[in-house]
This record gives C-alpha cells, structure tokens and sequence, in this order.
C-alpha cells in the first residue's frame, strides 16, 4: 500500500472531478492542478495548488505547455525505492507525486464532427497529457495513475479503507492507461494516414476495442463470448444502444439484431424488416410504421416466431398493438425510439412481457461505417461497405418486354433487398413488401424454387430480385410459372442472351443493373 499525500489533476473530461477531489482533500491529500481544471476545482470550492506557482513557470503558448517541467515528472517518476533519487528531489526541493489523474484533449470526437477542420483537429493532440499518464504508468510501484472517472470510485474506496493505493489497483490502473494512451495515438494516426493515403486502405491497420460485457455464451452453450465496443464508430448502432426493457442480450440477438437495424435504415419511408437466423424472413416499407410492421409480419408469419424485427421509425401505440396481438412471440427489437405508450404495451400486454428486449439506438440519419471488417484464421478482410445507392438512372431494361410503370416500386424494393440475403440470394417483393426468400444455396436455381415455395400463391404478380446473374435459363422458367412479371439481376452471364430470350418468350421484363450484391 501506498499512501496518497500529493496528487496532480489535469483533465479533460471534468465528469465526477469534484467529487474525486473532495475525497482526495477530505484524505488530507494535496492537489496541484493546471489551468481550467484548477479553476473548475476552485469554482467548487476546493483548494488546489497552481502548477505554474509549483514550478516556477508560467503556462504558455495558449496552454501548449502547462506541465512539462522537471519538477513535475521528477516528482513523478522518482522511485520511493531508492536513496539516491530520493535525494536528488530533496535537494531540488521537488514534491513526490502519489497519485495522477489525467485524461486527454477529445481527438477523436473532433475528429468526428461534422465539418471540422484539420486545424481544430490537431490542435486536439495532447503533448504533456500522454507524457504524465506514461511516466505515472511506468511508475507503478509508487505511484497511481487515473485515465477514467470510472475509475475515480475505486480509489477513494481504497484511500479510506487501507489509507491509500493497493499494488494491484496501481498494476491494473497503468495496464488501463497504457491502452488508452495507445487508443489516443492510434486514433490520430488513423486520421493523419486518412488524410495522405487517397484511393488504398492503409498499409497497417490497428483495431481498438473494449469489452462492453460478458455475454452468457456464444452462438452455442459450450462457446464464451463477449461483446468489444468500438468508440471511433459514431453511427447509431446495437453496442451503443440503450436497452429499455428485456432479458440480457445474447450473442445471436445482437447478430439479428444488427441485421435487421441495417436493412431499416436503408430505406427513407417507414419500414420494417425481421429477421430470423441473420437472414431477412419479412420486411417492408409503408406510408406507416404499422402498415410496414404488418406486412414485414406477413411475409413469412412461420419463421417470425421468435424472430427479432428492425424499425426506421419511433415505435407508437399502433404498431405495439399489432405486436401483442395473439400468436406473436417477438425476442428483439431495434428502432430509434419507442413512445412510452408503447413500451407500457410491450412490456406487460403479450404473454411474453418484459423479456422482450428493447433496442433504442437514436437518430439513423448518421453516417454508417465506410468499412466492413471481417477475422478470417490469422488475419483480416477489409472492404468498402456494400452501401452504394443502386441508381435507377444506371440500369437498363434488356427485354424487348417492357417494364410497366407500376411495377419500379417493387423492382426497386427487392433490389434494396437482395443485397442484405445470404448468396446465393433471391427475393421475392409484392406491394413493396418481402413475400418470399431463397437464401445460402449452393445452386441459384434451388434459391428461385426455395423463394417461390415461401411465397406460395403470393408469388402470381410478384418481382423477383437476383443478387447475381443467371448462369442458366431455369431460374426464369421457374419464375415463370410461379406468375413473376418482372426480374431485376446484375447480368453479366456468358447466357445472358439466353436468359433474355427466356424472359422475352414469358414476356416478362428483364432490368440489369451491372452491380452484384454477394454476401456471404
């Protein structure tokens, strides 16, 4: 145990500051503080002394320099240990510091704000900062180190029950601050790399993540698992979410949960997707969410059951009545908001309750991530995200059969939908609602036949969507008979002529947009 009799405070982030000082100063302890966390501190009426008076020396360059200073890291880094650094600060009449509390200028929410400038940015690079966490980390025998106000709790339980700092506190205090410097500077490296490396992923590439929670176990009882927060990730998201109401979240849940979040928010009118084991089994779009909720239902109402379902709009009173009506088990669901209307419904009408879990992720406006990371065995996938708009203007109608007016809706829905289904994909749309899905085959035809099967007599007047081309003609025979009246695929098959000379003779219209959505 060491004891705490002079600690330094400069920090950004002033959450729970005052109270960690009232703790210290109420111990005895004294506190030597900078610019506007000195005056934070003085404003509540806690007496701290000026590091400037401390070492002599004024801060300058508008703040640049506060607390690089011998005196400071001196009285840091001395090892309690030895006699002769001892001395050496005695002589110098320099303070042994106990106790560090520093977290860093916010680089990387700078850096993600909405029209920042480069300049705002670097200014946001903390130089003494990352110097006193190291040096007090490094230190760990003697002193302790604090990154994070959640962190401030545990130290002033320790001051008041053992009179000061515990080695294993200390050790885990300066593991803990290692990794935030290193999350600090990866962060502005990544920013520096983005702005010189134009058109290539960069030539090294550091992910940062920090556990959020334990789960009960993975996608099967005998697996751990766990779920990482990534905090350069900005966009409304299942990690970040507010859960309202439920049962803790299992490893499956957040995988569906995640899916059908993305499909939502893909689209601008009110919709709804469900998803049953990571693949969409209903969705929809409608002038209303309870519309687009009932028809995402009704696309598949068997593999709904215990489904999780996906929403781009506040969930009101309406669609919670839908929901709880008889018949329905719902485990998830994600929307930017929910009314409290609706989550009093939710929770208390349906036989299941309060187990439901409520996702409440905010705004879906936000830019979603530009990247899709995938782990592979000894490494890692990186690619553009698959979150190119399909531009109606660059596809091309290549039967002689042509598409009528009132069908873009549908061609274009399934064509939204498409790319979020497993490959080998097929989707059936109707009335901008999904009736049918064919998904993960090895052969397209069987994805068509699977797909005509769900939909059953709804596929008479249906469009079908291909997530790439087809290698044969069958497909379209098969479509055919099930009443499809138009097909929307990349192209870009050795037969498309004769893909195309299939559609022609059913008369049914054939759009290419010359872009695949494989997803696998």
């Amino acid at each position: 145990m060491v004891p705490v009799r002079n600690a330094l405070i400069s920090v950004s982030d002033k959450m729970g500051l005052t109270d960690l000082a009232a703790g210290l100063r109420a111990a005895g302890v004294t506190i030597y503080s900078t610019g506007g966390t000195r005056s934070h501190l003085e404003n509540s009426g806690i007496d701290v002394e000026d590091v400037a008076d401390y070492t002599g020396f004024p801060e300058m360059l508008d703040g640049r320099v506060k607390t690089l200073h011998p005196r400071i890291f001196a009285g840091i880094l001395a090892r309690r240990d030895r006699e002769d650094h001892l001395e050496t600060i005695a002589d110098h009449d320099i303070e042994p510091f106990d106790l560090v509390v520093v977290n860093l200028y916010p680089f990387a929410a700078t850096a993600a704000r909405a029209g920042v400038s480069r300049e705002e940015c670097i200014e946001q690079i903390d130089i003494g900062g990352p110097s006193l966490v190291r040096a007090a980390a490094k230190n760990q025998n003697d002193v302790a180190i604090a990154t994070s106000p959640e962190q401030y709790s545990e130290i002033i339980e320790q001051l008041q029950s053992v009179g000061g700092t515990t080695s294993d506190l200390r050790r885990q205090l300066a593991a803990e601050a290692f990794d935030h410097t290193a999350t600090y500077d990866r962060a502005i490296a990544d920013y520096l790399q983005g702005e010189t490396i134009s058109g290539e992923f960069p030539q090294t590439m550091h992910v940062s993540l920090r556990r959020k929670t334990q789960l009960r176990y993975g996608e099967n009882p005998h697996q751990r698992a766990a779920l990482y927060s990534d905090r350069s990730d900005r966009s409304a998201n299942l990690v970040s979410a507010r859960q309202i109401s439920g049962k803790e979240l299992s490893y499956n849940n957040l995988l569906d949960l995640d899916a059908a979040l993305e499909i939502a928010r893909g689209f601008a009118d009110p919709a709804a997707s469900v998803i049953k084991h990571n693949n969409p089994c209903g969705a929809a779009t409608a002038k209303t969410l309870v519309d687009a909720v009932s028809g995402a239902m009704a696309g598949d109402p068997l593999s709904a059951f215990g489904s999780v379902i996906g929403m781009n709009r506040t969930v009101d009173l309406a669609t919670a009545e839908l929901l709880c009506e008889p018949g329905l088990f719902i485990e998830a669901i994600v929307a930017p908001d929910f009314e409290a209307s609706a989550v009093g419904l939710l929770t208390t009408r349906p036989r299941w309750k309060d187990n439901v879990r409520l996702m409440q992720v905010g705004r879906l406006d936000g830019e979603a991530s530009k990247v899709a990371r995938r782990f592979i065995s000894g490494g890692m996938l990186v690619q553009d995200a698959d979150h190119m708009s399909s531009s109606s203007l660059q596809w091309k109608t290549v039967t002689a059969t042509p598409v009528d007016d009132e069908l873009w809706d549908d061609i274009s829905f399934g064509w939204e939908m498409v790319r979020h289904v497993k490959s080998n994909a097929i989707v059936l749309a109707k009335d901008t609602s999904l009736i049918g899905v064919g998904a993960g085959q090895m052969s397209r035809v069987d994805s068509v036949e699977i797909a005509i099967d769900k939909a059953g007599d709804r596929s008479e007047g249906s469009v079908l969507a291909s997530d790439a081309f087809f290698p044969f003609p069958d497909s379209i025979e098969a479509a055919a008979k099930a009443g499809v009246v138009a097909i929307i695929q990349p192209g870009g098959s050795r037969r498309d002529d004769e893909v195309i000379a299939a559609c022609d003779e059913y008369e049914i219209p054939m759009v290419f947009t010359g872009r695949r959505h494989f997803k696998h």
